[in-house]
């Protein structure tokens, strides 16, 4: 019977899709998965929460039957946060070292130089990710307590969000009897499951296509250098199968999950399936090519709207190793070789990994964001609570160790 303190749970708050997992933290670092639920979500838009009712409904029903599969009680969970409202911003701050050497004080004095920006009332900064610290002017510096020098510098990523946003997800889980220990931006949750450090030490750009958004996050040199979140995905190809096909929009889901390509080339067009009509009507047989060619365009747009993201941000000429696909629909046959043609790099489709125990359940790309969280609970959840022994201080200072810890 796992103890409650090694308990990690993550709860990715989809705009198709909620999905629980929980981790048990073992002494050696590993997490074992031990509980899964799902639950399809009514109450969410474009990864907004726009129905509290809902969305509570449907976080109660996959929490129950993760604790059913767990065999314990979930009291808290480290919960996603997306929507086209997070934005991006790279930082830096610069502080005189006190002593000659830097301290735990140094790093909060330092982070909080870098990330004092000026944030609208209607948003709150939702992650300060240090990309690297520079001492006396000698860059490349991961963990700097200890070392000796006259001037410190910090460059760090920072990710912001609409505060109402944040507010209703911890209030929906709060509803549900879940305490919220953590909130994490989809894209970063999504590459701490699915990203290998080579990868993100050459460079690589992960995209995690979702129902009703597409985040993307761009990793060099170790560093987030680029967070976005699109609000196009997985339900766009839906509407146009059921107004291509004229069917439902349950139905064109089904169809897309059970049929569908995003590429045409290689999709016999003798194959047909059966598709069900509106109105009472009689359902029609038509061939499986008609239905990619419905895919194919709509992927084709998705995949180009995250390339001039790409050429917006500068970082083309970073993706030495290429790209990486999450989400639900990289489960879509032939999303990888679209997304070649369209960024002309390698391509991969992305799963959770690094985990053990029930981990054939959490295979799927669909799982990288749920996987994610458990594991950036589980290494905040052994971390020491801060060199300083000060509070504020050593919450700073723990985060960042944490941060780094997880990536280097």
């Amino acid at each position: 019977m796992p103890t409650p303190s090694s308990i990690i749970a993550g709860l990715d708050i989809g705009t198709s899709t909620i999905k629980v997992v929980v981790g048990e933290r073992k002494p050696d670092g590993v997490v074992d998965i031990i509980g899964v639920g799902s639950s399809p979500s009514r109450g969410l838009r474009k990864g907004v929460v726009v129905n509290i009712e809902g969305t509570v409904n449907a976080i109660a029903r996959a929490v129950a039957q993760a604790e059913t599969m767990a065999g314990c009680e979930v009291g808290s969970v480290v919960a996603t946060i997306s929507g086209s409202h997070l934005r991006s911003q790279n930082s830096h701050g610069i502080v005189a070292i006190k002593n000659q050497e830097v301290s735990a004080l140094d790093i909060e004095r330092v982070i909080d130089a870098a990330k004092a920006v000026a944030v609208p009332l209607d948003r709150e900064i939702v992650h300060v990710l240090p990309q690297e610290f520079v001492i006396d002017e000698q860059d490349g510096v991961r963990d700097p307590i200890g070392i000796s020098g006259v001037r410190l510098e910090a460059r760090v990523h920072i990710i912001t969000g609409a505060i109402a946003s944040a507010q209703n997800i911890v209030k929906c889980a709060n509803r549900c009897g879940l305490a919220v220990q953590d909130i994490v931006a989809a894209p970063i949750a999504s590459a701490r499951s699915a990203l290998s450090q080579e990868e993100q030490e050459l460079g690589v750009l992960l995209l995690d296509i979702g129902g009703g958004t597409c985040s993307l996050s761009i990793f060099h040199a170790g560093a987030v250098k680029v967070t976005s979140v699109l609000a196009v995905g997985g339900n766009h190809i839906t509407n146009d199968i059921a107004a291509g096909l004229r069917t439902p929009l349950v139905a064109a889901e089904r169809i897309k999950c059970e049929y569908g390509s995003a590429i045409t080339a290689g999709v016999n067009r003798a194959d047909i399936i059966e598709v069900p009509s509106v109105g009472g009507r009689a359902p029609r047989v038509l061939s499986k090519l008609v239905l990619a060619e419905i895919i194919e365009p709509r992927v084709s747009e998705i995949l180009n709207l995250v390339q001039k993201e790409i050429v917006k941000s500068g970082c083309q000429d970073l993706l030495n190793s290429g790209v990486v696909i999450t989400g639900g629909t990289a489960n879509l046959p032939g999303i990888a070789q679209v997304a070649e043609g369209v960024f002309n790099l390698p391509v991969r489709v992305g799963a959770p990994a690094s985990v053990g125990g029930l981990q054939e359940l959490v295979k799927g790309p669909e799982y990288a964001a749920a996987v994610g969280l458990v594991q950036h609970g589980a290494t905040q959840a052994a971390l020491p609570k801060g060199r300083s022994g000060r509070g504020a201080v050593g919450n700073t200072v723990r985060r960042v160790v944490g941060w780094f810890t997880e990536h280097f």
